[in-house]
């Protein structure tokens, strides 16, 4: 079965570039699926601090990947062969180099804290509120628009 994936940027206090869909490949594990995931969000960080040294913001820390499982970091930082990612394709380990240069950093939260699940899951609505406000997305009242 495909994994539908998410991930967001932050800046300040809004998101500004995001993206969900589908996976086009079939994960054998939630760690591969994961990892596949931190590779999209890898390359979109790549991107995003390209344009970013373009405008001259040449001083940019590592961007910082929240992942919440910890054998796709795994795999990430350690890049050994074994059973479980000896058949991931090579288009997948950007995040290897990436973070080897200090591009992105992956770091560990926990499920209940992982912002992108407003993306991929059906949530409660108090849930849904909490992650909503911390991508700095606000509720309209379309009724005072009218």
């Amino acid at each position: 079965m495909k994994s539908t994936y998410g991930y967001a940027f932050i800046l300040s206090s809004g998101m500004f570039s995001w993206n969900s869909k589908k996976q086009k490949v079939v994960a054998q594990s939630s760690a591969e699926a994961e990892y596949i995931t931190v590779n999209g969000a890898t390359n979109q960080a790549l991107w995003l601090r390209k344009i970013l040294r373009d405008l001259e913001q040449n001083d940019i820390e590592a961007n910082v990947i929240k992942v919440d499982n910890k054998s796709a970091i795994f795999m990430a930082k350690y890049p050994v062969q074994h059973g479980r990612s000896k058949h991931i394709n090579v288009k997948f380990h950007t995040i290897r180099q990436a973070e080897k240069d200090d591009e992105v950093k992956l770091v560990h939260c926990s499920s209940d804290q992982q912002i992108a699940d407003i993306m991929t899951k059906a949530l409660p609505k108090g849930k849904l509120e909490v992650l909503r406000a911390k991508l700095g997305v606000s509720k309209k009242n379309l009724k005072e628009e009218c």
